[in-house]
């Protein structure tokens, strides 16, 4: 009886946190390609907002399970330039096949996130810390592999990853079908994962929304893939990076929802003590974790790398303000336990058509940032805001 009288207080807003987040980036479209005159929804302008966001995106994917945790990283962007110098100098300057200069990269970022995660995990330092000085040594490193310099042009595969298309391979009608029926899977995936999440919250007892929200969302978010895809397959087809991206969401939303790791970095961030007692080992998953946001790094450096064409020294700067937005607008709670990887992507979706909007209305970079800033403090106030909430209807 207690349980159901919480739900009735709770009303529609007490799943606001998750859907409301889908509704946002659907006002934030219709309201930029209003201002803009349509020219947000053109298929050239989606597929450039597709490949310019796709390394803040791929690193919002290992940021979101960092402060689940209750961490940060802000080393990212320096790790990003990092590794993307490294596949310069071995791609470029060593002339080796272009294959072995993403892995080199990859495992430069796997060694240093097993660096990181060393010192947070075994030895105590608080990750604000650890990373702060890894955001100045990387950038530094990343400066000594390059000799300072710039390395350019990389082997055409290797820029493929991030200028690359599939197309033509059901074509013949003027656009590109596998795209559209590539969308078609994506939302039948979306709408099967979305019901089964919803059955398991109702088998335990918990809290979801009512079903005519929970149909709206799936309306919204079918409409907004649909239309994605009519759009790329309407220009160039199906970016090579949207691939590897979708890959990774896919890979690490089983990995948080579905497998005991996943857990436990919820069970870290939400209850550190109870995680201890229920013996989880938090020391190898914070160590794992940092591991992971390496690889992601250096996946976003390889991504960042192969679209310039360019290894520079200077690459990734701010790429962490990027991705740390990107989780909170999407969700993601400042003390940790809450977030998902889906809600990452779509923080990170609704900064890049801000900027993308603003700079079509021809609003300068001062007054963006501005805008972004309060974006962010808002996502952070409602967070602030829906625990005291949540505080209330349980008392």
């Amino acid at each position: 009886m207690t349980s159901l009288m919480q739900s009735l207080k709770a009303g529609p807003l007490a799943n606001l946190r998750q859907s409301g987040i889908y509704i946002a980036l659907a006002v934030i479209i219709v309201l930029f390609a209003v201002l803009t005159d349509g020219s947000l929804l053109t298929s050239q302008n989606v597929t450039n907002l597709v490949v310019q966001n796709s390394y803040v995106l791929i690193l919002a994917i290992g940021m979101v399970m960092i402060i689940i945790a209750g961490h940060i990283d802000l080393s990212v962007g320096s790790v990003v330039a990092l590794t993307g110098a490294v596949a310069g100098v071995v791609a470029v300057r060593m002339e080796l096949p272009w294959i072995l200069a993403i892995l080199a990269a990859i495992l430069v970022g796997a060694l240093v996130g097993a660096w990181q995660g060393f010192w947070v995990a075994f030895v105590g330092i608080p990750a604000f810390i650890v990373t702060l000085a890894g955001m100045l040594a990387f950038r530094g490193l990343a400066m000594i592999v390059l000799g300072n310099t710039q390395i350019s042009p990389f082997p055409g595969p290797f820029r493929s990853i991030a200028s690359g298309y599939l197309n033509g391979l059901l074509g013949g009608y003027g656009y590109d079908a596998f795209t559209l029926l590539l969308g078609g899977l994506c939302v039948a995936a979306f709408a099967w994962m979305q019901w089964s999440a919803r059955r398991g919250r109702i088998a335990y007892e918990q809290t979801v929304e009512p079903m005519a929200l929970f149909i709206l969302k799936l309306v919204l978010v079918a409409l907004l893939i649909m239309a994605f895809a009519w759009k790329l397959a309407t220009y160039k087809g199906l970016p090579i990076v949207l691939i590897i991206l979708a890959f990774l969401i896919v890979i690490y939303t089983v990995v948080t929802s579905r497998t005991p790791f996943g857990r436990s970095v919820y069970a870290i961030g939400g209850n550190l003590p109870a995680a201890r007692l229920s013996g989880i080992k938090v020391k190898w998953v914070n160590f794992w974790l940092f591991v992971n946001m390496g690889v992601l790094s250096a996946i976003a450096g390889i991504v960042f790398t192969a679209r310039l064409n360019l290894a520079n020294p200077k690459a990734g700067q701010n790429f962490e303000l990027d991705a740390i937005a990107a989780c909170f607008i999407g969700g993601a709670a400042v003390s940790g336990g809450v977030g998902r990887v889906v809600g990452a992507i779509i923080g990170g979706l609704i900064m890049g058509i801000m900027n993308n909007g603003m700079s079509l209305m021809g609003i300068g970079i001062d007054y963006q940032q501005a805008i972004k800033g309060l974006v962010l403090l808002g996502a952070v106030a409602f967070d602030v805001w829906n625990k005291r909430r949540a505080g209330a209807v349980e008392a």
